[in-house]
């Protein structure tokens, strides 16, 4: 019922003159959200209110949506060149895709490294490439520098081509990794051919370890002259003035008996330094220049100014081994060894840093030249006290100074300690130990390493395998030499010479036979090598003991099994044919190939049928002899079964016709 205006205005204006304290509370209004929307009864009720919510934001999106999608996405800026060009080298990824999957497999693979199993880590890695976890280059790049720290380049190589070819972008660092290898192996013609790809194609640039890598590596392969030129081109692009790098063109003008040169260079990384060198790698080749100069007392004070106790000069286990280098080498050996000892002391990982791996190849070194192979060797095995853990370069170097001085029993023993230090040796240990071997009269142990280094999957050159057969065969074991002949004629590119002294050793004990069966092998394996000179030497000795005829018998007996089998060959292609043509015979003469076909009107003459029939009959030879060319065609390519699709899809389009 209504209020009527006198009511509302006595009572309600009353109530609202009232003080707020004497006004009795009023009870809240009753809720509009009944509880029964809160909640539901059965979980069914809840689901259906679920998609009903899902089915309207689908109809009506949310205001925040709308205005996401009318705000400009934040585009990274591109290339133009690489934006049209799909080929165009591709920008590797950052540190921060090292999460997730990829940092669980990348910390996999290093435990792999660790446990110095190389072979399932690189196994691991090409397996991961086409795997939903992906490996980040950061992984790759760990598997090939364990790779290279153990001169295993060859599987480096592989590896390194197998994720460019899946397209795994390369960085600086894998650049850097390559570069090394190749100049480890002395290539420095395909480094510095990398190194210009790397300027020209890219999408970074070189750093200052690039130049490091590459000015060294022509250092030790005496190319000073285009590491000079590397190095004004490094200064052209802006790089500073590197004491590191001036240390290694340093070093290989003291290598060349240039002191002058020397001293240029110091002279003007001094200039470009501001006049004063910190860093005290260059130190050790200033020295050397000096003693080349016969100024040992400059040379001295250069070594009181970079390792006294007052001097500010900044060493590190780098620069300490160029002085260790200098003194050793120059009759300052017990200053060496006194450098030596505070190095030791003072090496304090990882708040200090004074001795490395090569710090100990340098006291080897100076042992060994001074004839105190004992000592040597008590210095090389007290590398584990310092963190310090030997590689193979190492283990080479003490091993051949043994070898050297006749001590076969103690190179053994180191070779021993390689396979209990988990350090792979490489050709180089195997030829040591094979040519002491030959040297100690023990050629049965000289093949033996022989056969373990080629069992190790590593490829003696055609120079070593010469060096073993001539020791064999020296000693009278024509039968073992014959052998590895054997076992590396199909896995070396020999020449003549090789081939004339192992058939002259056959010919010489009276195996006539064993030369025919090489002659036979090498002309059904690899005719080319078989040259005109060789047949000339092989049939001058079987003519002496009238067997000359019998070269001719097999030159003619495996040109006729050649021919014979091309025959053989060219029949089976024919007979392949023959069968696609008679496949296609029978499609074609098949009434199930065109189906059964309607007629169009009733009311067809008996003499429009007959003309119909006989046009039918006419154009049927017409398709035979089209679908027999498409036949012979398919089945000359090797598919014949593609034939017969191809000419039964002919046959009924010219029908549908």
């Amino acid at each position: 019922m209504a209020l009527s205006k006198h009511t509302f205005f006595t009572h309600h204006l009353k109530t609202l003159a009232k003080p707020h304290y004497l006004r009795r509370p009023q009870p809240p209004p009753p809720s509009f959200i009944s509880l029964r929307l809160l909640s539901f009864a059965t979980p069914e009720e809840a689901a259906a209110e679920r998609r009903k919510r899902k089915r309207r934001l689908r109809i009506e999106p949310p205001l925040s949506t709308l205005r996401q999608q009318h705000q400009p996405r934040p585009t990274t800026p591109q290339n133009p060149s690489s934006a049209n060009n799909p080929n165009a080298p591709k920008i590797p990824e950052t540190v921060s895709v090292l999460s997730g999957n990829r940092l669980n497999l990348h910390n996999k693979i290093l435990k792999l490294i660790r446990e110095n199993d190389l072979e399932e880590a690189a196994l691991y890695t090409r397996h991961s490439v086409y795997s939903n976890c992906r490996p980040t280059i950061f992984t790759c790049n760990a598997v090939m520098a364990a790779q290279l720290r153990q001169s295993r380049y060859s599987d480096l190589l592989s590896l390194h081509r197998f994720i460019t070819q899946a397209g795994v972008a390369a960085n600086i660092v894998t650049h850097n990794l390559l570069l090394t290898a190749y100049m480890d192996c002395r290539k420095t013609d395909m480094a510095m051919e990398h190194y210009k790809q790397l300027i020209n194609n890219a999408p970074f640039n070189p750093s200052p370890t690039t130049y490091r890598i590459l000015i060294k590596g022509l250092v030790d392969n005496n190319k000073i002259d285009r590491a000079l030129e590397l190095k004004e081109e490094m200064l052209s692009k802006g790089f500073s003035a590197d004491p590191i790098v001036y240390s290694y063109l340093m070093s290989g003008q003291a290598k060349g008996s240039k002191p002058d040169g020397v001293f240029e260079l110091y002279e003007e990384l001094k200039e470009k330094l501001g006049g004063y060198v910190s860093d005290g790698v260059v130190y050790g080749s200033l020295m050397k220049g000096y003693f080349l100069k016969g100024m040992e007392k400059e040379a001295m004070e250069s070594y009181e100014e970079a390792v006294g106790e007052n001097s500010k000069i900044k060493m590190s286990a780098v620069a300490f081994n160029y002085v260790l280098d200098a003194l050793s080498k120059n009759g300052k050996f017990d200053e060496a060894l006194k450098l030596f000892d505070r190095m030791l002391n003072e090496h304090d990982p990882p708040k200090r840093l004074t001795v490395n791996l090569g710090s100990f190849n340098v006291m080897v070194d100076g042992y060994c030249a001074l004839g105190r192979f004992k000592d040597a060797i008590d210095v090389f095995n007290s590398m584990g006290e310092k963190r310090c853990r030997p590689d193979t370069l190492s283990y080479n170097n003490l091993i051949e100074q043994l070898c050297k001085n006749d001590l076969l029993g103690e190179a053994e023993e180191l070779y021993k300690d390689m396979g209990e230090k988990g350090v792979s040796p490489d050709e180089f240990t195997f030829v040591l130990l094979m040519d002491t071997c030959f040297k100690e009269n023990r050629p049965d142990d000289a093949a033996a390493y022989f056969k373990t280094m080629v069992d190790a999957k590593l490829r003696p050159n055609l120079v070593v395998y010469n060096r073993l057969v001539d020791g064999l065969v020296k000693v009278g074991k024509v039968d073992e030499a014959k052998s590895f002949f054997d076992l590396m004629m199909g896995k070396l590119r020999m020449n003549d010479d090789s081939y004339k002294f192992m058939m002259n050793a056959l010919f010489e004990i009276g195996k006539h036979d064993e030369v025919l069966k090489v002659v036979d092998r090498m002309l059904r394996e690899d005719p080319a090598d078989f040259t005109d000179e060789l047949q000339e030497f092989i049939r001058e000795a079987l003519r002496k003991e009238g067997r000359d005829e019998e070269l001719t018998k097999l030159m003619d007996d495996i040109e006729r099994e050649k021919k014979e089998a091309a025959a053989a060959e060219a029949e089976a292609a024919e007979r392949a044919k023959a069968s696609a043509r008679a496949a296609v015979s029978s499609l074609i003469n098949s009434p199930k190939l065109f189906g059964n076909k309607e007629p169009e009107e009733q009311s067809t003459t008996a003499g429009e049928a007959a003309n119909s029939n006989d046009d039918v009959k006419q154009a049927v030879p017409e398709q035979e002899v089209s679908a027999q060319e498409i036949a012979v065609d398919a089945s000359s390519a090797g598919e014949g079964a593609e034939a017969e699709n191809l000419v039964a899809t002919e046959a009924r389009s010219d029908g549908a016709v």
